[in-house]
């Protein structure tokens, strides 16, 4: 049995797609479902059950769930933005703890989601060494609750045996639902669809001309296949970024969206929003030298194919991976 806890989010979904596509079926969904249209990523999908994520804590803490062979926790508030920092608390970093707890007293596979925000504004750069993780300062509380849980880890020994995944920026299929917290591929491709034209943020650092901001853009299908090989592979564990490796620019990844969709570049840059300049990262770019050193040997794509991929496959027919 695997459990996928946010079975029904972004990455928690197209990690069911993958299981399914490798024979997997017997695969619990754990979420909270709420009133958007999330429900939609599980259609296709094919799972045993589904789980309330509050019921499932009742669950195991009555005892079930011990003949689990694995859970996958992606499960989280991932907004940026939140300001709630209880509810963080509450959703990223007691909830993983109890779950976290749960496996290591049981002897059940452990991998969990961390994040890239972790790094903060990269000033103590992005080295996915647990050692580090004191040094660094998230510039928002959803990375401050995620770097939370990696220490508590690391100070209970607990990376030994379980699996810490830090997603850099993910972009693909099933992130509809996610509103604001959307990819800028998705916010753009709605963007030139309507308009003709992409809104990016202008810079408010002179190294950094107006679009030539980078991030380590990642296609969630490499993203969930780097997840899966420490599913597959139950002896390598540790704390572990997971990204393409390459920074590129907005202005790059706008460019591949336009090329997606046949239409000449129209950029409009506009200026950052107040609330967002101390928090705004100018440049991530994920190490891959520990990942690599844990076995994992795939291609990743490239932005240009996975900005295609997304946009020919998936966008411009509103697809679903699972349909």
């Amino acid at each position: 049995m695997i459990v996928v806890t946010g079975g029904a989010g972004f990455i928690g979904s197209a990690i069911v797609w993958a299981l399914n596509k490798g024979g997997e079926n017997d695969i619990i969904i754990v979420d909270e479902l709420g009133t958007d249209e999330k429900w939609k990523n599980l259609v296709g999908l094919k799972f045993e059950d589904f789980i309330n994520k509050h019921l499932f804590l009742d669950q195991i803490s009555a005892g079930k769930y011990e003949e689990a062979e694995v859970i996958i926790h992606m499960g989280a508030n991932s907004s940026t933005t939140e300001k709630d920092a209880d509810s963080l608390m509450t959703n990223n970093y007691e909830y993983t703890k109890k779950l976290a707890e749960f496996c290591l007293w049981n002897d059940i596979r452990f991998i969990y989601a961390s994040s890239a925000a972790t790094y903060g504004d990269g000033s103590s750069g992005f080295d996915d060494d647990v050692n580090l993780c004191e040094k660094l300062r998230p510039l928002n509380m959803y990375g401050y609750s995620k770097n939370l849980f990696d220490l508590w880890a690391h100070k209970h020994d607990a990376f030994k045996e379980i699996v810490g995944i830090k997603y850099f920026n993910v972009y693909g299929p099933n992130e509809y639902h996610k509103g604001d917290m959307r990819s800028v591929v998705h916010k753009a491709f709605e963007q030139v669809r309507d308009t003709g034209k992409v809104k990016l943020f202008k810079s408010q650092r002179p190294e950094y001309k107006d679009g030539e901001q980078k991030r380590d853009f990642i296609y969630v299908k490499d993203a969930v296949d780097m997840t899966l090989h420490f599913y597959k592979n139950k002896d390598k564990c540790g704390l572990f970024n997971v990204g393409s490796g390459k920074a590129r620019t907005w202005n790059e990844l706008v460019n591949a969206l336009f090329k997606a969709m046949n239409l000449p570049v129209n950029i409009e840059y506009i200026d950052l929003p107040d609330h967002l300049a101390d928090k705004y990262q100018y440049f991530t770019e994920a190490p891959l030298k520990r990942i690599k050193s844990a076995g994992y040997k795939m291609t990743l794509s490239t932005l240009e194919a996975g900005v295609s991929d997304y946009v020919k496959n998936y966008l411009q027919g509103n697809r679903f991976l699972g349909m």
